[in-house]
Parts: structure tokens; C-alpha cells; sequence
């Protein structure tokens, strides 16, 4: 198979690979929650129910870009695996059965969440903030697509190991939505409406300068053309087992913030949602250099596993969750030293002001929490990149929407411990889920090596 040099690069050193492919991965990812950072300390100078109508509709957006990246990772995948077995044939036809998938399924989203939008609303408790949270949420929602396809494109980039061309349109969107942002939302006076579509403006020129690679240049490694595709259902099929477990998976932590929002309804209303809604939002931002790191190594994985060398893979995943955990580690200490700067952003106007001890105090707790991601997120991603979506799913369940509402539960209502409750709860379960989570990678990859059967 003729190579180039991002091929080479993903083919040779796992280490090496993961080292150069983490970074951009991670600043992609950054700028994507940049993007809803973003919105969220604007809509802040508009008062705490806006702010708190964008934590309603945070879960569901969350959905959106979970079911973007899960199919992405299935395609990533799948189209890496091919390139481990040196056949780049079946990986431009998996690249292009991507694609198609991408379109089909960003339509069909769009549609089914906008018919079942103001219901979902009105159970997840948003009825005191339901007009803001609607202004908002049938924007984003009806270019579903925008946010859907460039995760689901960018996970064919970083197959090939390409991982310029998946960053920086991101990189392009969040500019450009830094730079709007405030005009549509104070000087069109447009209020969270404004914000929703600054987003999508934003998220639209990810999509042309993607498009323009793969369709109109041409100039990438995996060829988008007809002589490559050959329609093979198999190939949808093996995308989907990886992609739909994967999307579920950010469906389970919706779902846990969806019922983490109601607890916190339950015991102090609407600030508290408004406080985890902006706290919850840095510590996600905290945990992305560890998520970037699994991210890679479902590439660097998914190679090794294709061309059956699965030494590499132990080394993959033990060295991204080393890796993952240095990083951990800098981002938490970082969290709890600027914990009231960070706060003030989200409580600059005085409507919002008083937020700012609660969300210091907030992000000074749970920012405990990244610690326990890169032992979590880098073995499911493992897992998916050997073709176990499944596995990954059931384990991201357990730890998430089991563990952590157990001992919320428990100790927020049956302790009485109110919101500290809660949150220390969260901790406790997703410290135990993570932990089991990677000796289950490391018992898969054990079997694997003894018994040299790429079918386990």
C-alpha cells in the first residue's frame, strides 16, 4: 500500500503516534467546547434563567455532538484497521460509506429532535425557563447537521492519520463564533437566540472547507470518488457497531445531567442548575486533554490491531493513559489555584454575581473528577478502536448513569447532603467505574496477545 507520511507516522512508534496525533485532537476538541463556552458567558450578561435555559438545552446539544463523534469514531475505526491491514481499497470505500452514513443520520436527528423538543424540555424540569430554552434550542436543532458531520468527517482524517484537516475548521468555527457572538446576541438584540446562530454560522464553514478537501481538491490520502465506492452493507454495519454505542455513550452522560440537573432542582432550584451548568462546562474543558489522548489512540490502536500486532496495542493503551493522567493532573491543580477567575466569567454582570462563590467553590471539588478520566476514556476508546463498541458502552453505562447516580443518590437524598452530596457522589462513582474500566482493557489486550486471535 503506498503511504505518505501521516500513514507512516500512525503505522510506526505508537508513542510516537499518540504523541503527535494528541495535541491538535485536543486543541479540535477545545475549540468545540470553546464554542459553547462561548455562548454560555455571553448569555450570562442576560441573567441567570438564560444562563440556566442553556444548561436545559446543554444535554441534548451534548447528544448532537456525541452521536457526530461516536459515528466518527466508527468510521475512524473501521478505516484504520483497513489501513493496518494495508488495504487501502476497502478503506477509501469505508471512507466514502462514512460519509453517506454522516448525511443520513444528521438528517434524521435534526428531525426527530425537534418533534420531541419542548416535551424533553418540560421533563427535564426547564418549564420556569421554557421560551428562553426553545429560542435557543430550535436554532441549533434544525442545523443539526452543521454540528453533526464535521466530528463525523474529522473521524476519517484522523484514520489517515491527518489530523490538520479535523482541527483546524474547528479552529475556523470558534473564531469566527467569538467574533459574532456578541453582535447577534446584544447588538441585533436577537438575546439566546443570537447565540444559537452565531453557532450555527460558525459551524457551517467546518463543513464547506471539509467538503472542499475531500470533494473538490481531492487532495487527501483516502479517495472520495465513485470509482472507489462499491455499496456494502457490511461496512454501514461495522461502522454503526462501533459509532452507535459509541453515540450512546454520550447519551448515557446526558442522561446523567439531565438527572443531575432534576437533583439539583430538587434541592435548591434553579441557581444550583445555573452553578453546575457553568462548573460542569470548565471541568468537561478540564477533562479534554485526557478524552484527546483516547481519541488518538483509537487510530494508533485500530492500526495495530489491523495488522495484528497487539504488543502495540498494550502499548497503546498504557502509554495514553499515562500520558492522559500528567495532563489530569496539571489541569486539576490549575482548576483549584484560578478557581474564582474562572468563576467571575461566568458572573461578570450583576444579575449573575452572585453565582461566583458557588461556581469557585463548585469547580474546587469536582475538579477531582478529571483524575479519574484517563483510566475511563482510554480504555473505551481502545475498545472501540478493536471493533468492542459494545464493551466500551456497557462499561461507560455502569460507571456513569449506575455508579455515580447510585452514590448522588445516595448520599445527596438518603445522607441529606444536598448538593455537596451530590457532587461528591459523582466522584466517588466515576472513581470506581474508571478503575474497572481499565482492568477490563488490560484483561482484553492480556487475552489477545496469549492467545493471537483477533476475533476475542
Amino acid at each position: 500500500m503506498e503511504k505518505n507520511s501521516n500513514i507512516e507516522m500512525i503505522t510506526g512508534d505508537p508513542k510516537k503516534a499518540i504523541n503527535k496525533l494528541s495535541l491538535p485532537i485536543i486543541a479540535s476538541m477545545f475549540l468545540i467546547f470553546a464554542n459553547n463556552i462561548i455562548d454560555s458567558i455571553w448569555v450570562a450578561g442576560l441573567g441567570a434563567e438564560p444562563l440556566a435555559a442553556l444548561g436545559y438545552i446543554t444535554p441534548l446539544f451534548m447528544v448532537l455532538i456525541g452521536i457526530g463523534n461516536g459515528i466518527g469514531a466508527g468510521g475512524n475505526s473501521l478505516i484504520s484497521r483497513y489501513i493496518g491491514a494495508e488495504n487501502r481499497s476497502s478503506a477509501n470505500n469505508a471512507a466514502i460509506h462514512n460519509l453517506i452514513l454522516g448525511i443520513i443520520i444528521s438528517i434524521f436527528v435534526s428531525i426527530a429532535i425537534l418533534i420531541f423538543l419542548e416535551p424533553l424540555l418540560n421533563i427535564m424540569g426547564a418549564s420556569s425557563v421554557l421560551n428562553y430554552a426553545m429560542d435557543y434550542g430550535q436554532i441549533i436543532f434544525a442545523f443539526s447537521f452543521a454540528m453533526l458531520l464535521p466530528p463525523i468527517f474529522g473521524g476519517a482524517f484522523r484514520a489517515e492519520g491527518d489530523v490538520k484537516r479535523a482541527t483546524i475548521p474547528i479552529a475556523i468555527t470558534a473564531i469566527v463564533n467569538m467574533c459574532i457572538d456578541p453582535i447577534f446576541i446584544y447588538t441585533l438584540n436577537l438575546g439566546v437566540a443570537g447565540a444559537a446562530w452565531a453557532t450555527v454560522i460558525a459551524h457551517m464553514l467546518s463543513i464547506i472547507a471539509m467538503l472542499n478537501w475531500m470533494l473538490i481538491k481531492k487532495d487527501t490520502y483516502l479517495k472520495y470518488n465513485r470509482e472507489s465506492f462499491h455499496n456494502d452493507l457490511s461496512m454501514y454495519k461495522d461502522i454503526l457497531v462501533v459509532g452507535i454505542p459509541a453515540s450512546l455513550e454520550q447519551l448515557i452522560l446526558s442522561a446523567l445531567t439531565i438527572v443531575v440537573n432534576y437533583m439539583l432542582t430538587l434541592v435548591s432550584g434553579p441557581v444550583a442548575v445555573a452553578v453546575y451548568t457553568a462548573g460542569w462546562r470548565i471541568v468537561n474543558l478540564g477533562m479534554l486533554p485526557a478524552i484527546g489522548v483516547g481519541t488518538a489512540s483509537i487510530s494508533v490502536a485500530g492500526v495495530a490491531f489491523g495488522s495484528r500486532k497487539y504488543e502495540n496495542l498494550r502499548v497503546t493503551a498504557r502509554y495514553a493513559v499515562k500520558v492522559a493522567l500528567i495532563a489530569s493532573v496539571i489541569v486539576c491543580i490549575l482548576l483549584n489555584i484560578f478557581a474564582n477567575q474562572i468563576a467571575f466569567i461566568f458572573s461578570y454582570s450583576e444579575s449573575s454575581a452572585q453565582l461566583e462563590p458557588l461556581i469557585a467553590s463548585f469547580l474546587q471539588l469536582m475538579c477531582l473528577f478529571i483524575l479519574y478520566v484517563p483510566f475511563g476514556a482510554s480504555a473505551g476508546n481502545v475498545f472501540q478502536s478493536v471493533g468492542k463498541g459494545t464493551i466500551s458502552f456497557i462499561l461507560t453505562t455502569f460507571r456513569e448513569f449506575i455508579l455515580v447516580l447510585i452514590f448522588a443518590y445516595v448520599l445527596g437524598f438518603v445522607f441529606n447532603w444536598g448538593e455537596f452530596g451530590i457532587y461528591c457522589g459523582m466522584l466517588v462513582g466515576g472513581g470506581i467505574g474508571s478503575l474497572i474500566a481499565y482492568l477490563a482493557i488490560e484483561f482484553y489486550i492480556s487475552r489477545l496477545i496469549r492467545s493471537g486471535d483477533n476475533e476475542l
